[in-house]
């Protein structure tokens, strides 16, 4: 998200992105769709730009915010998380209707269009910790279900290289500056945007139809 990243995205084509996509299969541990209140969820994969935008996309979330997770809550700024050094990785709160859409379905997502789970520390053009792919379960069954579906698609070779994902429990999320909030919505021509994030939100209509809300979440 630098100038200079901003260029080498640039490097890159949407149509490659595209294709190094790959859609997860079902969770074979999940929880079944219940009424019983919204719940939230916290996901960490590179840019919180592209991430936002997919989930905010998903049947039955009603709200998508980046924002920070990791570290303390002094730092949780971006200049500051920018840094690489404040233990805080990009991140978006999901809240959801479990009665409409599960973790494990969340999850699915992720995994399939929001992010890549092999890349260590970095996330396309963008490099360092704050970047990585990491879970940040809300609750014990959260976590069960997290844990079973990475092994589940390690076991499956979904990806030849070695998920990386990180499990690093409920550590607090603040959100992320106002202009960072839909921010591929605000912004749709920037380069950035246009190369690394638009394909993102395509591929996730292209794979999951069914999921697919043309009404953005807030």
């Amino acid at each position: 998200m630098k100038p200079l990243l901003i260029a080498l995205a640039l490097l890159a084509s949407p149509a490659v992105a595209a294709e190094r996509m790959v859609l997860a299969p079902a969770p074979a541990v999940d929880a079944p769709l219940a009424k019983g209140g919204l719940q939230k969820a916290v996901f960490a994969g590179g840019c919180f730009w592209g991430v936002e935008a997919v989930f905010e996309r998903v049947k039955g979330v009603t709200a998508s915010v980046s924002g920070y997770a990791g570290g303390a809550r002094a730092t949780a700024v971006y200049q500051v998380v920018g840094s690489g050094l404040t233990g805080h990785a990009e991140a978006v709160e999901v809240t959801y209707d479990p009665a409409v859409v599960s973790y494990g379905t969340l999850l699915r997502v992720f995994f399939s269009v929001a992010h890549d789970p092999t890349q260590l520390n970095r996330q396309g053009p963008d490099e360092g910790p704050q970047y990585r792919t990491a879970l940040f379960p809300r609750s014990p069954e959260q976590e069960r279900i997290a844990r079973a579906y990475v092994a589940q698609l390690e076991k499956a070779g979904t990806w030849k290289p070695k998920i990386v994902t990180t499990f690093e429990g409920a550590k607090p999320f603040y959100a992320a500056e106002d202009y960072h909030q839909n921010y591929l919505r605000a912004h749709p021509t920037q380069p950035y945007i246009v190369w690394n994030d638009i394909p993102k939100v395509e591929g996730f209509k292209r794979l999951f139809p069914a999921l697919w809300n043309d009404r953005p979440a807030a």
